[in-house]
């Protein structure tokens, strides 16, 4: 195919090697002169492993040409990739000026053109960018509606600078957001049988967010690592021998496990120790930001229900579980029994179903911490599930079997879901807190 990359930054360079390299023709675009010389001089004007060599090969080839001309690219090409920077202003927001001039260039030029023609985006923008920004510079620009001989996607990157041509032939997964359904396989086709990776199409707002997922936990690991590395200095102990530990554990620390978007989190164990290590912290005059945001933000999860809860307008709510996970009566810090404190301050009347949870049995700390929370415990608790259906708002503390879902809204009942099932989004009467 030929392809045409429009910024002949970090990122724009890289994917413009390794796609000449794969058979493509490339034809890269940049308004500094300075880096189209270099280029068609066969040099790189970026430092990366592999990239000077890869560069120079691409020039001999003649598969890799660059310009400063925008209407020649996208005449000789059917493809663009637009790379360029957006970096932040002052007041932290991206500067997306360049997006928007290359949109409007890119645009221009296809007023006259007659051939079909792609436009993707692997800069990194924030969700709503494409469909705020993107499209309507394309359509005003060019004359034309998305789709009437033209198509977008964006299609973020995930290289990091050193290893940048590795991470290019073994991505991580290779995402690609469309406007319509399908209109993102021509991307997703650049990508041979060698490239062995999760292949996902999805919206352009899910593509956007996704690359912003992935820096913002890489941001919150360095800075967990960090955090974790101060306190073990001052206690005396061996942090790289702690990490090395915890990060064997690949069934619950490096896992999908805890990153699911739900609820707050409770317990005897996870809030607890959280004070213990802060209150260590707090004794070595050790600063934790990170770690003393957590509670704070675990706690807003808890505002953030109550408020749409109360929202909602009904009189009586219907609690299905509220131990703080399925699978036990473990009542302790369980941010459902502080949720279904805050409703009764509001004056709300409750009905709680839990097979586990039976205040008989309940001994030592997590009878202690009922009746401190919730006095009047046995008479709210229900049977039977069914019994729930007689309340305006089912809220699913845990997950409930699709059948009772499924009747009790059909019964005309507002279901409110903590658990962040997908099942039912959508639904007249379905709400979720994610």
């Amino acid at each position: 195919m030929k392809i045409s990359v429009f910024g002949l930054g970090y990122v724009g360079v890289v994917t413009a090697a390794c796609f000449a390299r794969e058979g493509h023709t490339l034809v890269g675009v940049d308004v500094a002169p300075a880096k189209v010389d270099l280029v068609n001089r066969g040099h790189t004007p970026i430092i990366e492993e592999q990239i000077g060599e890869m560069v120079a090969e691409a020039v001999a080839q003649k598969r890799l040409q660059a310009t400063t001309d925008t209407v020649a690219a996208v005449a000789e090409t059917d493809l663009a990739i637009v790379c360029v920077g957006t970096p932040s202003r002052a007041d932290g927001a991206l500067d997306q000026r360049h997006i928007e001039q290359v949109m409007q260039q890119i645009g221009a030029a296809l007023r006259t053109r007659t051939r079909p023609f792609y436009v993707v985006v692997r800069s990194t923008m924030v969700p709503g960018t494409m469909r705020g920004l993107v499209l309507p510079v394309l359509e005003k620009a060019s004359g034309r509606k998305a789709g009437e001989g033209y198509e977008v996607a964006i299609h973020p990157e995930f290289l990091r600078e050193g290893t940048s041509v590795y991470d290019f032939y073994n991505p991580p997964k290779i995402v690609v957001g469309e406007r319509v359904s399908g209109a993102g396989q021509p991307v997703l086709a650049l990508y041979g049988e060698k490239f062995v990776a999760p292949r996902v199409a999805c919206s352009l707002e899910t593509a956007e967010m996704v690359k912003y997922c992935d820096n913002l936990f890489h941001a919150v690991k360095v800075t967990f690592g960090n955090e974790v590395g101060q306190l073990c200095q001052a206690l005396g102990v061996d942090s790289q021998q702690v990490m090395e530990i915890f990060c064997s554990d690949t069934k619950l620390n490096i896992s999908p496990k805890y990153l699911r978007p739900g609820f707050a989190f409770g317990g005897s164990c996870l809030p607890k120790d959280l004070r213990a290590l802060l209150s260590v912290a707090r004794g070595l005059h050790v600063s934790l930001p990170m770690f003393e945001g957590v509670l704070p933000s675990n706690r807003q999860q808890i505002d953030r229900a109550a408020t749409a809860i109360l929202g909602l307008g009904a009189r009586t709510a219907g609690f299905y579980g509220l131990a703080f996970k399925s699978g036990t009566d473990d009542l302790r810090e369980s941010p459902f029994v502080e949720l279904a404190e805050r409703l009764l301050g509001k004056g709300m009347s409750l009905r709680v179903f839990d097979e586990h949870v039976r205040v008989a049995r309940l001994v030592g700390g997590n009878r202690s911490y009922i009746e401190e929370k919730l006095p009047h415990l046995a008479k709210l608790l229900v049977e039977q599930p069914e019994s729930l259906g007689e309340c305006d708002l089912i809220v699913l503390c845990h997950q409930a079997p699709v059948e009772h879902v499924r009747q009790w809204l059909q019964a005309g009942r507002k279901i409110y879901d903590l658990t962040g099932r997908r099942d039912w989004a959508g639904q007249t009467g379905f709400a979720s807190v994610v």
